[in-house]
């Protein structure tokens, strides 16, 4: 996959920022979409985060450097605090050819 320069790529956000909380994305939306921005400003927070779909539900991903900051985030949000190797993927997108 080609990344454009100075994008971070998922691997080095799962290294870098392991600590990570699942959210509904419904519940990051509006409003809601700024108190956690407001909220993770003194935060170890990446710009970037993750993203997949459970159950026909989409959920959003918050990736923290520090372990107690990921537990803060979801202390007062909720969510699931996830590893990063458990987290599931987005199904893989068939090649051309591929039956």
């Amino acid at each position: 996959m080609v990344y454009r320069k100075g994008e971070l790529s998922k691997f080095r956000i799962d290294r870098d920022w392991p600590h990570q909380v699942a959210l509904e994305s419904r519940l990051c939306t509006g409003d809601n979409y700024l108190t956690h921005r407001f909220f993770c400003r003194d935060l170890s927070l990446c710009d970037r985060g993750h993203a997949f779909v459970r159950d026909g539900e989409y959920w959003n991903v918050f990736c923290f450097a520090e372990r107690e900051h990921a537990e803060r985030f979801q202390q007062r949000f909720g969510g699931e605090i996830m590893d990063p190797k458990d987290r599931p993927r987005w199904p893989a997108k068939n090649k051309k050819g591929a039956a």
